[in-house]
């Protein structure tokens, strides 16, 4: 083999090497499967870990069975209630309100994490202001909600602005802070300026502290979203929230785990779409790591003879 013909080879196996197996090219369906069910797996096996041990404790009795039961009476009954109407029109006045109310949370913390960033005059008024009011629990802004807003969805919504712009302007604080004052200098250099510098270099630079800062808001958000829910009484206005407290008012135990059990799968879908916005910023960065298969090992250790 000739040099030229062993440095390709080399060349070619460090490529693959950075680039993972199969990147650029069309996934066999067994391959799709596989991918599927290496990302599925940990999550069924957790389940399967909570619901044996919520079984355990129900066999066991810690508690009276009218007063905790077990996954089988629970689970038919959320399944008789996810064939009412009634429980999906509350998911999507529940879910309605939080994709508002977080829009609304993510213009509002945007605009004032990036003053704030970059106006030392107004970090220096207002920026541990931002995080003191992060730490207020939800449940303390439900008086001053009602006596503001009244009983009605305005107060919900604000509920769910004032808990996550907080967290959302921090995450964008934290993005310019860690901008690297070199490829500022860099794009200013390259004659960008003012808006453009903004738009097209550091605010993608502070995307991925930014992304962190939206999921903590988004966390938060639903804190204050199911606090308001739940004290904030909207009439003919169903939803989670108020099929939690009737549940509650009808001392209801089963009824009341199959609402929690709902607001769960909500949280975590929401929580795998965040990841894969993330995963895909990461890929992009070049920061994802490519897949161990035997193939890498082999073509790396056909490197390194």
């Amino acid at each position: 083999m000739s040099a030229d013909t062993e440095e390709a080879a080399a060349l070619t196996g460090l490529d693959n090497l950075e680039t993972g197996p199969g990147d650029g090219a069309k996934r066999t369906p067994g391959e799709l499967g596989g991918k599927i069910w290496r990302a599925l797996w940990p999550k069924v096996l957790a389940i399967a870990i909570v619901l044996g041990l919520w079984q355990l404790v129900y066999v066991l009795k810690v508690k009276p069975h009218d007063i905790l039961p077990g996954p089988g009476q629970v689970l038919p009954a959320l399944w008789d209630q996810l064939g009412h109407g009634q429980l999906w029109q509350a998911i999507g006045t529940t879910l309605r309100r939080a994709v508002i109310g977080f829009a609304l949370a993510l213009v509002i913390g945007s605009l004032v994490g990036l003053v704030v960033a970059r106006v030392p005059p107004v970090r220096a008024a207002v920026g541990s202001m931002i995080t003191g009011l992060q730490t207020i629990p939800s449940v303390v802004w439900i008086p001053f909600a009602i006596i503001l807003f009244g009983n009605n969805t305005t107060a919900i919504l604000f509920m769910v602005i004032v808990t996550a712009a907080p967290s959302i302007a921090n995450g964008l604080i934290a993005g310019v802070d860690f901008t690297p004052p070199l490829l500022v200098r860099a794009g200013k250099s390259m004659g960008l300026r003012r808006f453009a510098l903004y738009r097209d270099l550091v605010m993608p630079a502070a995307l991925p502290p930014f992304v962190a800062g939206l999921k903590q808001g988004w966390a938060f958000a639903w804190h204050g979203l199911f606090a308001g829910e739940l004290l904030v009484i909207v009439p003919n206005s169903p939803s989670i929230g108020v099929l939690l407290s009737s549940d509650q008012d009808q001392t209801d135990m089963v009824g009341v785990i199959s609402i929690m059990i709902v607001i769960l799968i909500l949280g975590v879908a929401v929580d795998i779409l965040f990841n894969m916005l993330n995963e895909s910023i990461r890929r992009r960065r070049g920061l994802a790591q490519a897949p161990s298969t035997g193939r890498g090992w082999r073509l790396g250790a056909g490197v390194a003879r």
